[in-house]
C-alpha cells in the first residue's frame, strides 16, 4: 500500500507530538509543523520520535502566504499532501470587557483562520488524487462555552460549521472532514494549572480523569484510515462524559 503523507500544524505540542506518533505508526510518512523559533524544541521533538518516518518544517500558520509556501515545499521534498490535521492552537484568556483587540485576532487567527489557509492549499490536490483525510482539532468549551474564553470558544465552534461545510463540498472527490473535540488532557497547559481547579475540573469528569494526548491520537489516526471514508462532518467528542449531547 502506498504510504501517505500527513501534515499535523502544531505537531510539536502535547496533543500534536502524540498525533504525529500515531499517525507514522500507522504508516504515514509524517511532517510537523510549527513556528521553527526554537532549535531546542524542534530538537527534542525529533528525538523523541527518533526511528520513526517523523520530519520537521517550520511554518506560520496564521501566514496565508506562509501556508501556500509550506505545502509546496512539502510536496516538493517529500510528496504530496494525503492526510493533514490542524492542531495548531493557542489561548489568550480574559473576560469580554478586559480582552484586547489583539487577544482577539492572535486566537481567531491560529485558532480558525489557520483553518482555511492550510485547507485550502490542500484541498485542490486531495480532490484531484481522489483520496484526502483532513481532520481539525476543537475542544469542549466550543460545545459548553468557557468563562473568559469567548475568543478561543468563538474560533473552535467556528472550526464545527467549517468542518461541516466543506465536507459537503469535497465528499465526493474521496476527502473526508472530520472534527475531534477534547476535553482536558494532561498537557503542560493543564498541568500549570492551580492544583484546587484542577480537582474541581477532575470532578466534573464522569471517567475520573483528565485525557491524556494519546486518547485524542488514537481518535485522529482512525479518522485518517482509509477505511474511514465512510465519516465525514462528524464532531467526535473526547472528553471522559463531561459533555454529552445527541
Amino acid at each position: 500500500m502506498t504510504q501517505r503523507l500527513a501534515v499535523v500544524s502544531g505537531g510539536i505540542g502535547g496533543i500534536g507530538t502524540q498525533i504525529c506518533r500515531r499517525l507514522a505508526e500507522a504508516g504515514h510518512r509524517v511532517v510537523a509543523t510549527d513556528l521553527g523559533g526554537d532549535p531546542e524544541r524542534v530538537d527534542a521533538f525529533l528525538d523523541g520520535l527518533a526511528g520513526l518516518p517523523v520530519a520537521f518544517e517550520p511554518g506560520d500558520v496564521g501566514d496565508a502566504d506562509d501556508c501556500e509556501r509550506l505545502i509546496a515545499d512539502i510536496g516538493t521534498r517529500h510528496r504530496p499532501v494525503d492526510v493533514l490535521v490542524n492542531a495548531a492552537g493557542i489561548t489568550r484568556d480574559a473576560r469580554l470587557v478586559k480582552m484586547e483587540r489583539a487577544q482577539w485576532d492572535d486566537v481567531l487567527r491560529i485558532n480558525l483562520d489557520a483553518v482555511f489557509h492550510l485547507c485550502r492549499a490542500v484541498v485542490p490536490g486531495m480532490s484531484e488524487r481522489g483520496f484526502g483525510r483532513i481532520v481539525n482539532i476543537s475542544s469542549v468549551n466550543a460545545q459548553t462555552g468557557q468563562f473568559g474564553q469567548t475568543n478561543y470558544a468563538a474560533a473552535k465552534a467556528g472550526m464545527h460549521g467549517f468542518t461541516m461545510s466543506l465536507a459537503r463540498e469535497v465528499a465526493r472527490h474521496g476527502v473526508t472532514v472530520n472534527c475531534v473535540a477534547p476535553g482536558y488532557v494532561d498537557t503542560d497547559m493543564t498541568r500549570a494549572m492551580r492544583s484546587d481547579i484542577r480537582d474541581q475540573i477532575v470532578a466534573a469528569i464522569p471517567v475520573g480523569r483528565v485525557g491524556s494526548p494519546d486518547d485524542i491520537a488514537r481518535v485522529v489516526s482512525f479518522l485518517c484510515e482509509q477505511d474511514a471514508g465512510y465519516i465525514t462532518g462528524a464532531l467526535l467528542p473526547v472528553n471522559g462524559g463531561m459533555f454529552m449531547s445527541f
